[in-house]
């Protein structure tokens, strides 16, 4: 009986003890989680976005294009913004005056085949008012990204390639809007 007593007495230390270390892990975790937030940290798209100071835009570009597409789409998802069609029913017009992909060799191989590319996405853009009057002179924003070139994996490549042009529109737009924001307009004057 004496050793029964013995190894439920350990048996409920050992319980005891990943007791005390599941508390402690939860604790650590909810530590960490408060210590984030206090700082201020954010993941990446769960933030506040810069606000657009119109309430209607007209953009000076195709509609069908995929930027026209996705800088509308995040205008809208705003809330506060309509996008329109004509010029002259806008608060402010978003010129793209050019837009550029790029891919340059950035090394090679012992062979002196290619290695890596560097991709380039470029934008120039201005914002003007109703009266063509600029709010924003002309600007630029430039993105790079580097990608891996394997011979037998072409096609993986253009995908990859393909994905990560995406993802630089995808930045390129938050960027533009980020900038935009930062007008200061005032609709009286």
């Amino acid at each position: 009986m004496t050793t029964y007593e013995v190894s439920n007495s350990a048996l409920s230390t050992s319980a005891l003890s990943r007791s005390l270390s599941t508390r402690l892990y939860y604790l650590f975790l909810l530590s960490l989680s408060l210590l984030l937030a206090g700082c201020g940290f954010q993941l990446r798209g769960s933030g506040q976005q810069a606000m657009i100071p119109f309430k209607t835009v007209h953009l000076a570009i195709p509609e069908n294009s995929p930027l026209s597409i996705e800088l509308s789409r995040n205008i809208l998802a705003q809330g506060e913004t309509e996008v329109v069609s004509e010029r002259k029913a806008a608060q402010a017009t978003i010129e793209i005056l050019s837009e550029a992909r790029d891919k340059s060799i950035l090394s090679l191989n012992s062979q002196g085949r290619v290695r890596e590319f560097n991709l380039t996405y470029t934008l120039r853009f201005r914002v003007t008012d109703k009266e063509s009057r600029e709010l924003m002179p002309e600007s630029q924003i430039s993105l790079r990204r580097n990608i891996n070139f394997n011979e037998s994996q072409v096609l993986a490549r253009e995908a990859e390639e393909t994905l990560l042009y995406q993802d630089m529109q995808s930045d390129l737009v938050q960027q533009l809007l980020r900038r935009i924001g930062t007008i200061k307009f005032n609709p009286a004057g």
